[in-house]
């Protein structure tokens, strides 16, 4: 393998989604990482306290010393082989540590032992978050956005996978956004939604200066909140409006969040656990706006929606709960909608459904 330098070029490294080996402990893998990096730790945790404990009460050559008598031939030999199998498979990556400091030198010296120098990030982890953190918010202030807004269950995310010049803010979250929208999988770290975002966005105006799209979105989207300064640009952003009829919003939300949903259930959690997790799903969901709903509408709803659960179990027919999401969407998320509209007069710039939407989007490209 031809030697190569460390690097601080952050951006390339960013926006080749070039591979990175993250040689710190898993507890602190688990706190943020970045896209297109694998933990494959020189220390584990236990051993990562101690020396760190022993760094600070003696030094940083005591601190060293440990770190090799713990570091048997065993320990070395296995690293190593990880490692090395690493650097084989991603021959155009990088290591990096929290700083890029002792841990990314020991690292660098032992796989340097098989016969490969592997170059490391300098700066490690915490200049490469600075890095993300400070483009955030410049992209953030200086990018044109345009808001996809429309009412609840219109189909903005399909929309949005059709526009060239966009970022998917609920894909980044996991969570389709609404009282409905967790999904099976949990929603990522705030700190990592944070960097995927930062990529996103750096992405974009590397290949363009234009406007980019994202949807209409409330300051949480699940249990992740949108940065300030993300949420500061789009309380000022033009808006483009989605129009479609009811019913083409009932049966995209009966996509979205039953028929759909449901078998992801079974791929999970095998048919019987699969129905009792996707039935918490939906009542739970709906107990939690119990209070906006109101308890004589919430016992309608909840009503229809057991029984529909029962059908669909039982035949595998989802039009039973057609009733309760148009019942759902036009007394429950539309007055929110509405009320959200006029205080946005002046800013809207386009209306259309979704082929009129689309087309003008991506026509925004060449401006």
């Amino acid at each position: 393998m031809t030697a190569r330098s460390n690097t601080q070029n952050f951006r390339e490294l960013f926006l080749n989604d070039t591979s990175l080996l993250d040689v710190r402990a898993p507890v602190e893998y688990h706190k943020g990482a970045f896209p297109n990096s694998t933990n494959l730790p020189l220390l584990d945790d236990d051993q990562r306290h101690v020396i760190g404990t022993r760094y600070k009460e003696q030094g940083q050559d005591a601190a060293i010393a440990l770190g090799w008598e713990l570091a048997t031939d065993e320990v070395q030999a296995q690293r190593k082989n990880i490692w090395q199998d690493f650097a084989e498979q991603h021959p155009e990556g990088y290591l990096y540590c929290f700083r890029g400091g002792l841990r990314s030198r020991m690292s660098q010296k032992l796989i340097a032992e098989t016969g490969i120098h592997y170059p490391m990030v300098e700066g490690g982890y915490k200049a490469m978050r600075r890095f993300l953190i400070d483009e955030l918010e410049t992209n953030c202030t200086s990018t044109p956005l345009i808001l996809i807004s429309g009412r609840t269950g219109i189909g903005k995310t399909r929309v949005l996978s059709h526009i060239k010049r966009s970022v998917d803010l609920e894909g980044l979250a996991n969570h389709r956004g609404s009282a409905f929208g967790a999904k099976i999988s949990e929603q990522p770290r705030q700190i990592d939604f944070e960097n995927q975002l930062s990529i996103k966005l750096l992405k974009q105006r590397a290949e363009h200066q234009g406007p980019v799209f994202v949807e209409d979105e409330g300051r949480l989207i699940g249990r992740i909140y949108l940065p300030d300064v993300l949420r500061d640009k789009m309380q000022t952003s033009a808006l483009v409006t989605l129009e479609t009829t009811l019913t083409e919003r009932v049966d995209f939300a009966l996509e979205d969040y039953i028929t759909d949903a449901l078998p992801e259930y079974y791929a999970e959690f095998g048919k019987a656990i699969g129905q009792e997790n996707f039935r918490s799903q939906i009542l739970d969901n709906l107990a939690r706006i119990k209070k906006r709903l109101g308890h004589d509408r919430h016992k309608i709803l909840e009503g229809e929606f057991s029984d529909a659960l029962q059908d669909l179990f039982s035949t595998g027919n989802a039009d039973g709960f057609r009733s309760g999401i148009q019942h759902l969407l036009t007394e429950y998320y539309d007055p929110m909608y509405d009320y959200q509209q006029s205080q946005r007069q002046g800013r809207i710039i386009f209306k259309g459904n979704h082929e009129e939407v689309i087309a003008w989007a991506n026509q925004q490209m060449n401006s």
